[in-house]
């Protein structure tokens, strides 16, 4: 059997990028039969999810490019330029479209940024592919078949106990017809990338990291948006899959790159390293959230009640400003996300993709 093409190595693999998936699966299984978490998302879950995962892996970038002394000199002019003039565009839309339409680019925005993080892992993971070119391609859509369809299966079914960002952030268009005919192109999605699969390994390519990535997430997608409908469920199956093995990517490229230098050196490459960057990414992660919960949804006092003597109304023109400024970390996460990985730039891990 040829080498398997790991990206760190089979067990950091498998830990970081591989188990997220089916690990999500199972506390799906077990919420699901929990009538408890049938409602809503529990304060628990919050914390640990959104919180801690999906918020803290938005700031994970920044270890990758604005702490990082030589990428930041090489790449100054596209880490000012995009959030100043993501910020510009967004005010814009949300002063002259309204909040609705502000809410709904971010969504369809992070929806994108998901997506490629799952192409981009069946990239790295072909990287080493001997198979035919056209199979190489059938991969890729694949990934996306698996993605898209839940989403657009999302939009024909609703309402729905889940929401991306806020209430109607995805047009909807309820259809039982087309939510019908989505599950059958998805069930034959997944029909046709088994025989592919079988394919291969008959002919003795087998690759087991591609198979089980591409394999979660065809069942954390459907399960999580097609299946089940429930908050917490789509939750863990949305966040653990993308924000774990995103933290661990950015983690493992500043480890084999190590770019920093002076006391940020030493506290990142010290034994305690880990903790220091996990503890970093959380600590902002709370501060925005405290920031968002203080100065719009008051949510959470039990967590940010130190930071209710913040305003909380505010005039039209404020919020034009105050929300694109509280999201700007995000969107330019999403948009930076779009040049950090690719070959040639300051990255280790995609050192190895095909031109």
């Amino acid at each position: 059997m040829k080498k398997q093409p790991w990206i760190d190595s089979q067990k950091t693999d498998l830990t970081f990028i591989i188990a997220p998936s089916w690990v999500a699966l199972l506390l799906a299984y077990l919420f699901s039969w929990n009538p408890f978490y049938q409602v809503e998302t529990p304060l628990w879950a919050w914390v640990v999810f959104i919180l801690f995962l999906d918020v803290a892996h938005v700031h994970s970038t920044l270890f990758k490019t604005y702490f990082d002394a030589k990428s930041f000199a090489r790449h100054r002019t596209l880490y000012l330029a995009v959030p100043a003039l993501s910020y510009g565009v967004f005010v814009l839309l949300y002063w002259q479209a309204g909040s609705i339409f502000f809410w709904r680019i971010l969504a369809y925005t992070a929806v994108f940024h998901f997506i490629r993080q799952q192409y981009g892992f069946v990239r790295l993971y072909n990287r080493q592919e001997t198979q035919a070119r056209w199979l190489t391609r059938f991969d890729e859509w694949v990934i996306y078949g698996a993605t898209l369809a839940p989403i657009l299966h999302w939009h024909v079914n609703s309402p729905r106990n889940f929401v991306w960002f806020v209430e109607n952030d995805f047009y909807l268009f309820p259809s039982t017809r087309l939510q019908e005919l989505l599950l059958v192109i998805y069930a034959l999605l997944a029909l046709s990338y088994i025989i592919k699969e079988v394919y291969c390994i008959v002919r003795g390519l087998l690759n087991l990291p591609r198979i089980l990535l591409i394999s979660g997430t065809f069942l954390t997608w459907y399960f999580g948006i097609m299946y089940f409908n429930n908050d917490l469920i789509f939750t863990i199956l949305n966040v653990v899959v993308h924000g774990i093995p995103y933290i661990w990517l950015v983690w493992i490229d500043i480890q084999k790159r190590k770019p920093f230098v002076g006391g940020l050196s030493k506290r990142l490459f010290s034994p305690k390293g880990l903790i220091f960057f996990l503890g970093s990414i959380c600590g902002m992660a709370y501060l925005e959230e405290g920031l968002w919960d203080a100065l719009q949804w008051r949510e959470y006092p039990s967590l940010f009640s130190w930071l209710y003597g913040l305003p909380s109304h505010f005039a039209d023109w404020e919020l034009a400003l105050l929300i694109p400024l509280l999201a700007l970390p995000q969107i330019t996460h999403y948009i930076l996300d779009g040049f950090i990985w690719k070959r040639g730039f300051d990255s280790v891990v995609s050192k190895e993709l095909p031109s």
